[in-house]
């Protein structure tokens, strides 16, 4: 599987990307040298990269996940992309508090911890709707690394689609987010403007 290999925080330097975005609580010391100034291209396609690293997707899916925007009846393609990274099954159990970061949350996913209306998935890109219950599976309930990531994410707010009951590590999804209340720092307008070309 690919996967990508650049240090977190320097990634989120050249993106321009705060590391909180990111599920971490470290700062980056140095600053970014003013270069010249970037081109209309350079902007949506740093736009683009900024989505891709903050939901941990890679060109092919993020592709599809635009073809499957466009094709939506209801919103914008762009808010419509935004909410369906958003509905993706490891940023939901990320937003949830029951991972660190995102690509902790996709790992819990793939190690098959995680339950959607009681069947197993372990698939993160699984697309969850209202309505979903969302639950650690029992047996790795216990384990250490729950208590330690609980422990770590218990003062992140959750998102108001979001319903999470931390004592049994469960939660649901209540409706579908609308794009203020998705807080990602991109402007999916530039987005879509670098696909249409």
């Amino acid at each position: 599987m690919a996967r990508d290999m650049t240090p977190v925080l320097k990634r989120c330097r050249a993106l321009g990307i705060e590391p909180a975005y990111m599920g971490l609580d470290k700062k980056s010391k140095r600053n970014v040298r003013a270069g010249r100034k970037p081109s209309e291209y350079a902007l949506q396609l740093k736009e683009k990269q900024k989505a891709k690293f903050i939901y941990g997707v890679l060109e092919k899916p993020f592709r599809n996940d635009f073809a499957k925007a466009q094709k939506l009846k209801y919103g914008t393609t762009g808010e419509n992309l935004m909410i369906l990274l958003e509905l993706r099954l490891d940023n939901v159990v990320f937003r949830m508090g029951y991972g660190r970061t995102r690509k902790e949350a996709r790992q819990i996913v793939g190690h098959k911890h995680v339950l959607v209306n009681g069947k197993c998935v372990n698939i993160p890109s699984y697309t969850v709707k209202p309505g979903d219950k969302i639950e650690i599976k029992e047996k790795v309930k216990g384990y250490q690394r729950y208590k330690d990531v609980l422990e770590t994410t218990e003062g992140r707010l959750i998102p108001d689609w979001l319903e999470a009951d931390h004592e049994t590590l469960t939660g649901t999804v209540k409706e579908i987010p609308t794009r203020e209340q998705i807080d990602v720092p991109v402007n999916e307008v530039l987005i879509v403007e670098l696909y249409s070309k």
